[in-house]
């Protein structure tokens, strides 16, 4: 393959979203992919905002981008609020610098106007689909003379202005991912670079920074193949090298279609809003499409710097797998000191409800009550769910309580029980485990027999953590309160 020591100095790589909404999980991996080998090198990270679509860029997705790629800890070098030498960084503030490679295009006349009307390329399209012909422009304007160019310009006709494709040989490339790749040029279009308001198209205007900015490896999706021979010709017409080019396969559903919202496919915020940490969701995106050939599955921030490389990465599409995206989650919650756990609990019973911005709050009772949970949890959002029931009334599942509270004799049972619970000081783990313990045995009953419907009067649910340590917490009066409720006196 292509990296070797040599090329991999000066490494400068981009990451150039359109802000015309979120993240998405795919060109989010494209960031850290980016990231990661900047990083892995000693090169440079730049951030471009890519705004020339006008009608649909916003300020508010911008700033979306930014918060996402910050909270997934993807700092950049150069770009938008980090300067740099090569600035600005939003397309839409280069409008200066298009024009000067527009002009060299034009005196090599490499680039035409055309005046073509959006019906009459409509209707162009139409004929060319029916013939199941590819579409594309049949090159009317392509040889107009000077004065005809003056004629048609002086009367106000919109024009763009297209590229001239060499319709001959064909355009070769050597993919970092896929290797070497080839396409015919006839299949090529005279494509637009300049749109009728005077404002750059996507492939005009990415080779001009990508060449002003000094960019050496392009890591794009795949779905960027099909522009990569146009940008190329344009980097022959300007006489300058086109940086290497690594395209990453899609991320498909676990239907194997391209990945979309009905698999529930999200935003880097959303899956933070959902309560993912933001090294899961890198480590978790990295590995689709990229291992670092020990069959780790868990890594650090460092660790997948360290072992990252293009040569790595997969040239088939990876399946996105929401259970293992839990369960990895999951093993970076059960890692994560209790008290930086316990705070994360705070905000979310607080968004839940269950506690309130001007209480008291006992952090030690909450440290233990986390403290049962944090083996079993696998996402911050599960937590008011899973211990709702120490804060508030629970709710009573109906199965668990038709299946262990409503059976002949359970009302009596517990009766008995309460008057045990009752006497016991002090009110703690051991204490309660020997008292229950003992009860059973006297009876001649199972554990599971008095356990689980204790359980049932306590939580309102059939699995909960080690009951006492729940009875321990709850304290003695609201215990015997829940479990009087199912008594017959």
């Amino acid at each position: 393959m292509h990296n070797n020591n040599a090329d991999l100095k000066n490494v400068r790589v981009r990451f150039a979203p359109s802000p015309t909404g979120s993240l998405h999980l795919g060109n989010t991996r494209t960031a850290i992919f980016n990231w990661l080998f900047a990083r892995h090198t000693g090169g440079k990270f730049i951030l471009r905002i890519e705004d020339t679509d006008k009608e649909r860029s916003t300020p508010e997705s911008v700033n979306v981008i930014m918060e996402s790629l910050k909270w997934l800890g993807l700092d950049w070098d150069e770009g938008p609020d980090a300067g740099g030498d090569f600035g600005p960084y939003y397309q839409m503030q280069r409008l200066d610098k298009y024009k000067k490679y527009i002009d060299i295009l034009i005196k090599r006349n490499m680039a035409y106007p055309c005046f073509c009307a959006p019906e009459r390329l409509a209707e162009m399209r139409h004929q060319m689909q029916k013939q199941k012909l590819p579409p594309r422009y049949d090159g009317k304007c392509k040889n107009l003379s000077k004065e005809e160019i003056e004629c048609l310009t002086s009367q106000g006709i919109k024009h763009v202005l297209r590229f001239r494709v060499p319709y001959t040989g064909v355009t070769e490339f050597n993919d970092l991912v896929h290797g070497k790749i080839c396409i015919d040029n006839s299949v090529l279009d005279d494509f637009v670079i300049v749109k009728s308001n005077a404002g750059p198209t996507y492939n005009f205007a990415c080779v001009v920074d990508d060449i002003e900015m000094k960019i050496t490896h392009i890591i794009r999706g795949d779905d960027h193949i099909s522009n990569t021979p146009k940008q190329i010709a344009i980097y022959k017409a300007l006489c300058c090298n086109s940086p290497e080019f690594a395209h990453i396969p899609l991320i498909l559903g676990h239907d194997k279609a391209k990945l979309s919202k009905r698999h529930g496919a999200a935003s880097p915020l959303e899956y933070r809003d959902m309560g993912y940490l933001p090294q899961v969701l890198v480590n978790f995106l990295t590995l689709l499409g990229w291992a670092p050939g020990d069959n780790r599955e868990i890594m650090s921030g460092d660790e997948l710097i360290e072992s990252f490389s293009i040569e790595k990465i997969n040239d088939r599409n990876a399946v996105f797998d929401s259970q293992k995206l839990d369960w990895m989650n999951g093993v970076y919650i059960r890692k994560m000191p209790l008290e930086e756990l316990v705070d994360i609990a705070l905000e979310e019973l607080k968004k839940a409800e269950l506690i309130k911005d001007t209480e008291e709050v006992d952090v030690n009772k909450i440290s233990k009550i986390v403290g049962l949970i944090q083996e079993r949890l696998k996402k911050f959002s599960e937590i008011p769910q899973l211990i709702n029931y120490f804060f508030d009334k629970p709710v009573y599942e109906e199965k668990p309580v038709r299946k262990f509270l409503k059976k002949d004799g359970v009302s009596q049972m517990l009766q008995e029980l309460c008057k045990v619970i009752e006497e016991e000081e002090p009110f703690d783990i051991e204490t309660l485990e020997s008292a229950v313990r003992e009860f059973i045995e006297k009876k001649g009953l199972k554990p599971g027999d008095v356990i689980h419907p204790i359980r049932v009067a306590l939580t309102g649910r059939a699995a909960s953590p080690p009951i006492f340590d729940v009875m321990e917490i709850l304290g003695k009066q609201t215990c015997l309160k829940r479990i009087r409720r199912f008594c017959i006196y």
